[in-house]
């Protein structure tokens, strides 16, 4: 099945950490200020409270496989620019945001390992196309067929219940982009499955 959208609740934009930043900062946001600020307690609290999102994030856009490994690499690069967060935005975007650029990082250097294999063993079959032998695919099959763009537009809404504003600052672009790349997602998704049910 499908994933259905998820109710973002209090960390939406009408939160405690909503976009005009008016409000008091939500626990991760404060967590992280406090961790900037040398407090080694509330470094282990800002990592606890998000180590599973970031996992999540991570495992949707490049697979399980690599996640650990991955949402590591965020928070290494998240504490060497946690002295420059002032806070403007949520430590849950501003965290994201690195999680995905690693996961960019680690994309280019696997289609490089990739094209040098190809090169190196033209006759091998690396993406052939294989039945679905339960005559339907999984979601998370299914979601890691999309675009990287429209994976991660969708996986930050409506997987992970971020607002179309918050995943729009997590991938810096506009929240029509996302948008627009969410209702693209939701038609492939629809499609695949009724490809599957065909056969």
């Amino acid at each position: 099945m499908i994933p259905v959208p998820r109710d973002t609740g209090p960390a939406g934009p009408s939160g405690p950490a909503g976009p005009s930043g008016d409000a008091a900062p939500d626990p991760a946001t404060r967590s992280a200020l406090s961790a900037r600020d040398g407090d080694p307690t509330a470094q282990a609290v800002f990592v606890r409270s998000t180590q599973a999102e970031v996992w999540r994030f991570v495992a949707a856009l490049v697979g399980p496989e690599s996640a650990d490994d991955l949402a590591q690499e965020t928070y290494l690069r998240a504490f060497k620019a946690l002295p420059a967060f002032e806070g403007r935005s949520s430590a849950r975007t501003w965290l994201l945001g690195i999680a995905r650029r690693a996961c960019a990082d680690h994309l280019r250097t696997v289609i490089r390992r990739r094209r040098l294999d190809e090169r190196l063993a033209a006759n091998a079959h690396t993406d052939r196309p294989h039945p679905d032998p339960a005559g339907q695919l999984g979601a998370n099959d299914l979601v890691r067929r999309l675009s990287p763009e429209r994976r991660a537009a969708f996986v930050l809404t409506q997987l992970l219940g971020l607002s179309y504003a918050e995943a729009a600052a997590v991938e810096g672009v506009p929240v029509g982009t996302i948008r627009s790349r969410v209702a693209r997602a939701r038609d492939e998704l629809v499609e695949a499955v009724d490809d599957a049910r065909t056969g």
